[in-house]
């Protein structure tokens, strides 16, 4: 089983690399296509740059690591990191409580992923999350979602992501859409503030159907359905004019945004809890924000 765990880890981390390339190229392509005469067209169109980082373990050897690829300043994102990691090492007392199959392993883990979110510059075009992981203690398992966070609703848009989604899950006998989709409106809720994030789209965690092969298909479809959809409704929304006031609402609700990451999002805990980097963990956090 080692031998099969071992290979699994390394299919799933390759895939975060690949899928990570793919949305990396996507992005810069989408970055030279913002029409002229629109706000921020002369400036130059940006590209990521990338940024490895170690993690060291309780013994102080390397404990595995990751790459940010971070684009900042761009015409059409005015910041988007897409980073993978794969890191391992020994839970705390503490936190190994919290995680599944922790106490059986003596608090030994392996974790790889992708994380992504992205801030857009023009706010008509929407923000968005998306994340897959695959966690192993003595148990094994996948995790991850995506959700959408416009500055005000775009019906058509909602639907059509959301349907993007449904069509993945349903393609999946270990998916469920009802059941995705219900987690993430309640993990994306700002409890302190009584209101949802955005306009949702899927959560799930502790994926393990017992078909690994199927989990994982079903995972990688994930990544492709987000490389799919949102490139689209960006390119949607690319060419609209925005006014100052559109731009102040986007930072107001870039400060909500910003505010659930920093009190409630699971993937911010475990990433500081286990040693991360922070400038990686807290990729997610706004370039500017404001609160009323």
């Amino acid at each position: 089983m080692t031998e099969a765990l071992e290979s699994r880890k390394t299919k799933a981390t390759d895939w975060f690399r690949s899928l990570r390339d793919q949305i990396c190229a996507t992005f810069e392509q989408i970055e030279t296509e913002l029409p002229s005469g629109l706000p921020h067209a002369d400036l130059p169109a940006t590209t990521f740059e990338r940024k490895a980082w170690q993690r060291p373990d309780e013994s102080d050897s390397q404990g595995g690591g990751g790459v940010m690829s971070v684009m900042r300043n761009g015409r059409v994102f005015e910041k988007v990191g897409v980073n993978i990691s794969e890191v391992h090492g020994t839970f705390s007392e503490q936190f190994r409580t919290e995680i599944p199959g922790a106490k059986e392993s003596d608090g030994k883990f392996w974790a790889g992923g992708i994380s992504l979110v992205a801030h857009m510059r023009s706010p008509k075009v929407p923000a968005i999350h998306m994340n897959t992981r695959m966690i192993v203690t003595s148990k094994n398992w996948f995790g991850g979602g995506t959700d959408l966070n416009p500055m005000v609703e775009i019906p058509q848009d909602t639907a059509d992501f959301h349907a993007a989604l449904k069509a993945t899950c349903d393609a999946h006998s270990c998916a469920n859409y009802p059941r995705y989709k219900e987690w993430c409106d309640e993990y994306f809720y700002i409890k302190h503030r009584n209101q949802a994030r955005g306009v949702g789209g899927i959560f799930f965690d502790y994926l393990d159907s017992g078909d690994w092969d199927g989990d994982f298909a079903f995972v990688q479809d994930v990544g492709k359905c987000f490389l799919d959809i949102y490139p689209a409704l960006v390119r949607r929304h690319l060419g609209e004019p925005w006014t100052d006031a559109d731009r102040a609402w986007q930072l107001e609700k870039r400060g909500l945004y910003a505010e659930f990451n920093l009190v409630y999002d699971r993937g911010t805990r475990f990433g500081l809890m286990t040693g991360g980097n922070p400038d990686a963990v807290l990729m997610s956090l706004p370039p500017l924000a404001t609160w009323p």
